[in-house]
Order: C-alpha cells, then structure tokens, then sequence
C-alpha cells in the first residue's frame, strides 16, 4: 500500500506540474460554464423553475457537475497524445504501479476541478449565489466523485482505441443527452412527463439534485442520499474497469 500511495504521489506531481505550466489551458476549461453563469443565469432570475431555492441555487450545481462531466470525459485525449508521443511505452519499462498510473491522472484532474470550481463559486456569490459553507463542500465532494469516475472511464476508452478520431465521436455521442437528460441548466420538473421519465435512467440526474439540495442546505430529505450512493456507485465500477485496463495494457 505504501508503495502505492508513494507511486500515485509521484505520478500526480508530474501531472499537476504539466497542468500548471500550462494554465491558459485550465482557464479555457472554465470558459463555457463560466460564459452560461454570466449571459444564461440572469435570464433566469425572475422564472420559476419548479422546485425550491433561488434560480443561482439552480444554476451554479448544475454548472458544476458540467464542468466535471465535459473536463473528466475529454481527460483520455492526454493519454492519446501520450500514447503517440510514446511516453506509455516508457511508462511500461518502469518499476512503478500500473495501478497508481490511473490514481495519479485522477488526482491530478479532481485538484484540477476543484480549483475551476471553486471559482465558479466564486462568481455565482458575486451574482447574487447564497449558500452554506458546508452545502458547498458537500457538493465539491460529490462532484470530485463523479469526475474521478468519469475520467476513469475517459482513461479507459483512452487505451482501446488508437486515435483522437476514434475517441472523441464516442464521447461527444455520450455528453449530449447526459448534459440535456440530467437537467444541468435546468430543472427536469420543468420538462414533460414522458421526458423525465426517460431522465430518471440518467445516473447524473440523481448527482446534479443531490448537489443541489447541498446548495440550499437540505441534507436529510434522502435526495443527498441517493445522489451519493448512485456517485459512489459509478466510482465503484468506474475505478474498477480502468484499473483492470491499465493492468491488462500494461500501461
């Protein structure tokens, strides 16, 4: 275990320093939700939207879990262009855990995500967010799991196949109706009754009301609960396959 811990350690300080050198790169990943924050969010502020809380209570979780499904679902195009660059099959001829190869991408890319959060938070309260300091940090670990879990499987997809051209129609196939059935933007009460039907499938639904109900403090009408048990429930599988992946590849 310790090896292991040391290992993803060292792996997760490569990946950060490559991260930080390149901060243009994690500013433009916070572009899009920050963007739908300032030119989307105060068209809602005079809307009901169908549940409780304010429309920034609304908007800010769901730009959250966005920003964690869109930054973790491309994660895999890194390890593409290290697979072309050859940086794997080096990666292969050293003594260290193929295991922490996957768990130090992984920290790499929460820090990464908690960081843009954090300042998209930031934003909201500057537009008029209001929120329990403890409702926050709730919603970031949620988010945090579902992100882990989602770049897992970006990894994962990522050793299969062989290039961008293969990897990103599958991802952009996946994102559209995850972004549109799990009422990111917009609550799915506001949607027809066959529609949120159909969204009640979609696992990051029961993660974007969980953070939701974080946000405006409600931690015990079972909506957290759900939310969590379905995050770590995707994190269980997802770690899982990409572990058994990086081990059978030899990555």
């Amino acid at each position: 275990m310790s090896h292991l811990l040391a290992d993803t350690g060292i792996i997760a300080g490569r990946y950060v320093r490559q991260t930080l050198a390149s901060r243009l790169g994690v500013l433009f990943g916070l572009l899009q939700p920050l963007l739908f924050l300032v030119f989307f969010g105060p068209l809602l502020r005079d809307i009901d939207l169908g549940g409780a809380g304010d429309s920034w209570q609304t908007l800010v979780p769901g730009l959250l879990v966005q920003l964690g499904l869109f930054s973790s679902a491309f994660a895999g195009f890194t390890l593409l262009i290290e697979k072309q660059h050859g940086v794997v099959e080096r990666m292969r001829v050293t003594p260290v855990s193929r295991l922490a190869l996957l768990l130090g991408r992984l920290v790499r890319d929460v820090l990464q995500l908690f960081a843009q959060s954090l300042l998209l938070v930031l934003v909201g309260v500057a537009f008029g967010l209001r929120t329990p300091v403890a409702g926050v940090a709730v919603g970031f670990v949620l988010v945090g799991v579902l992100a882990a879990s989602l770049a897992s499987l970006s990894y994962a997809l990522a050793m299969r196949v062989g290039s961008p051209q293969e990897f990103a129609p599958v991802i952009n196939s996946l994102n559209l109706p995850a972004v549109l059935l799990s009422g990111i933007l917009l609550p799915m009460a506001l949607a027809p009754d066959w529609l949120d039907t159909v969204s009640h499938f979609v696992p990051f639904r029961y993660v974007v009301d969980a953070v939701r109900g974080a946000f405006m403090g409600h931690y015990g009408d079972g909506t957290l609960a759900l939310g969590a048990l379905v995050a770590l429930a995707l994190a269980a599988f997802s770690l899982g396959l990409g572990t058994r992946v990086f081990k059978k590849a030899g990555a």
